[in-house]
């Protein structure tokens, strides 16, 4: 049944796409791809009718459910499966006045020929490659990690000549180099400065953390702000709850969609500055104790984990500068899940991790039979006092709630089977109630 499934959404899709003809963005990477749908899809909505995936619905289902305006969360209903496709054939009928102009689609790799499927159907004319990085989620699935960056290559490849457009990360090289398999022309966003002729086509500059001074938020961090660059133009502009720095690609990878179609730098900045940020992907809460909390328990990778522990450091050097110095300065904690679907490089990705963690944070919290590894390196460089390690979330909530104190910024991140969100649950305070 779910096979017959999967090939009715295939061809219904398939007709819209070909009927309708929207603009199709495709993005792709092994990190920051929600990141960069949601900026693309602020911008763009200012001016045109855009429809997006649904939350990480990026699959062999999600995408053409995507294009089908089928809701796949819905889609478990008989009743509305049922009225869903029928709602989709008088889609491919033509019976609809309106369709979007752009379909802003994540789409993933997880198996080898992924991208291949997707893009038969979707059809892109302008691809996203966010960053891949040296040893890519699902990595276990493919033969090596340069197997994963020639799958999602396939987003690049087959792109059109007439009409297409890659939009590269200049600071990734394994992106970089996809430039020489398109037959379209390029961008490049990134956050190295232009010099001369080398550098991105887009890029930010004089990032830093804002101060948020209304009356609720008085004295406390806001997020980021920066001066988004082109080569005839600058702008300075702020995201409002944005505290990755490494964030600020996805970002970036709207800003160059849209200038390419036409959308001028002062309305890109005002559609980014209360962009909806991803759920559980750097999210920053207010917690128990009067802590903060950094909430990126959706999935985990060496790159994105990586990022998540530097903006741990960043974020609490910038409180301790910043926000009322009456307040008690605050510890780093990190808690760690197991990353998964890394096969052979688990061991070696998970050491890795806790060398930069014990450089990054003063608690450590693990959790899993993977992140003992994290635990084992980082007992090298940091106290085992304050190292502990568990083998699920469920065993590790308390202990996340019992070490934490006032002003601490925690945190939170594991692969998605982890149930990292149990954590956050614990640690969240609920001020509104």
């Amino acid at each position: 049944m779910k096979t017959i499934l999967k090939y009715i959404l295939k061809i219904l899709a398939k007709r819209v796409i070909s009927r309708y003809r929207p603009t199709v963005i495709g993005i792709t990477g092994s990190v920051g791809k929600s990141t960069a749908k949601e900026a693309i899809f602020s911008v763009l909505r200012s001016k045109f009718l855009v429809r997006k995936n649904v939350d990480n619905y990026n699959n062999e289902f999600g995408v053409p459910m995507a294009v089908l305006a089928i809701d796949p969360i819905k889609f478990k209903s008989f009743g509305y499966k049922l009225t869903s496709l029928l709602s989709a054939i008088w889609l491919v009928m033509g019976w609809r006045e309106k369709y979007p102009k752009f379909l802003v689609l994540e789409l993933a790799a997880d198996r080898p020929g992924d991208i291949k499927y997707l893009s038969d159907i979707v059809m892109p004319s302008i691809g996203v490659v966010t960053a891949i990085g040296e040893v890519p989620v699902h990595v276990q699935f493919y033969a090596s990690p340069k197997e994963v960056a020639v799958e999602k290559a396939n987003l690049i490849r087959n792109l059109p000549i007439s009409n297409g457009l890659a939009i590269l990360n200049y600071d990734d090289q394994t992106v970089l180099d996809m430039k020489e398999i398109s037959k379209a022309k390029t961008m490049t966003f990134g956050l190295s400065p232009k010099k001369s002729d080398q550098g991105p086509d887009v890029w930010a500059s004089d990032i830093s953390y804002f101060i948020n001074h209304d009356s609720n938020d008085s004295g406390q961090i806001g997020g980021l702000a920066f001066k988004i660059n082109t080569k005839s133009s600058f702008i300075p502009t702020k995201v409002n709850n944005l505290i990755g720095v490494h964030q600020l690609y996805g970002i970036l990878a709207g800003v160059a969609v849209g200038l390419n179609f036409g959308v001028n730098l002062i309305d890109i900045a005002g559609s980014l500055e209360n962009i909806e940020l991803p759920h559980q992907r750097m999210n920053l809460m207010s917690g128990v104790k009067n802590s903060f909390i950094i909430d990126d328990s959706y999935n985990a990778s060496p790159l994105s984990t990586r990022a998540a522990l530097e903006t741990l450091k960043n974020f609490n050097n910038a409180k301790r500068h910043l926000e009322d110095k009456t307040m008690r300065s605050g510890r780093r904690i990190a808690i760690l899940g197991d990353m998964k679907e890394l096969g052979k490089y688990e061991i070696e990705a998970h050491r890795a991790i806790g060398n930069i963690a014990a450089e990054c944070c003063d608690v450590l919290i693990t959790v899993g039979a993977a992140a003992k590894f994290i635990a084992d390196s980082a007992a090298n460089q940091m106290s085992t006092n304050s190292i502990f390690s568990f083998n699920t979330s469920e065993e590790a909530r308390a202990k996340a709630q019992e070490v934490m104190g006032e002003g601490d910024v925690v945190l939170v991140k594991g692969s998605r089977s982890m149930k990292m969100e149990v954590i956050v649950e614990e640690l969240f305070a609920d001020i509104s109630s």
